[in-house]
């Protein structure tokens, strides 16, 4: 939903954010979810905070202002005077307006960017299909062979003395000999193999969602990863806490307290 005020309305309405087009002055307020990309107009607080590390990662919220940012080539992050859509209002009121929306937006650009990209074929596919056509051509090269070297017995009684009638028997040859060397198992073995492999990372603790991963993380000999986000769910919580039980001049006695749980679900336990 977006807080928007429109000519011809009177105060501000609520509409959906899949209905804001660009020119549309939107207001937003601590808590609320940036609903388009907007450029600030007027803040209301004296301090504007977004949390903007959906978009460019950052873990501390950034101050934003009105004044114009006079470098054209400014990244996301420099762009102070401006929100962006599905970031959150960590602080602040202010109001702006809409000049991106839907797949126009940083984060819509992003998403368009990721399902242009092309997957590249793992080593074992490469693999494969590098077997596949050598075996295609040493087959289509025996069918031809063994078609060629029977020529001269396509006139045989055992034919009714006919050439065509042998060469399309011999051609029949050819054909069974082609289908009888196609490995058809072969898909079948690699998928066994496969998923074998992903039930001994499975009793590891890790999921794989595709059989073809578990054979390129094999090959894997560097992994790099992000922080924040990709490997926690950016969602800080207390784990022990300490309260002054006693205090002795310069001595404090301290009471240890363990604290069940994870994340901001509301469930848990504390024990000493």
């Amino acid at each position: 939903m977006a807080k928007v005020m429109r000519e011809g309305k009177h105060g501000i309405q609520m509409i959906r954010a899949n209905e804001l087009v660009p020119g549309d002055i939107v207001e937003v307020s601590v808590g609320d979810k940036i609903p388009a990309d907007l450029r600030l107009i007027k803040i209301y607080s004296t301090t504007l905070r977004i949390d903007q590390s959906i978009l460019t990662g950052e873990s501390v919220s950034v101050i934003k202002y009105t004044d114009s940012v006079p470098d054209p080539r400014a990244v996301n992050q420099d762009k102070k005077n401006c929100l962006f859509s599905g970031t959150n209002v960590a602080a602040g009121k202010a109001r702006g307006v809409v000049f991106g929306i839907g797949l126009n937006t940083e984060i819509g650009k992003i998403r368009t960017e990721m399902a242009e990209t092309e997957t590249d074929r793992t080593p074992l596919q490469q693999k494969l299909d590098e077997f596949g056509e050598q075996l295609s051509k040493v087959i289509s090269i025996i069918c031809v062979a063994v078609w060629a070297i029977n020529i001269g017995h396509f006139n045989d009684p055992a034919h009714g003395g006919s050439w065509i009638k042998g060469a399309i028997y011999y051609f029949k040859i050819a054909v069974a000999l082609a289908v009888a060397a196609i490995p058809e198992g072969l898909p079948a073995v690699i998928t066994t193999c496969l998923a074998l492999g992903t039930r001994r990372m499975a009793k590891k603790n890790a999921i794989v969602r595709s059989l073809p991963s578990v054979e390129t993380l094999g090959c894997t000999s560097v992994i790099c990863s992000d922080k924040t986000g990709t490997l926690t769910t950016n969602q800080m919580s207390v784990s022990k806490m300490f309260v002054a039980s006693k205090v002795t001049g310069d001595d404090i006695d301290f009471l240890e307290f363990t604290v069940g749980g994870s994340t901001y679900e509301p469930s848990g336990q504390v024990a000493t």
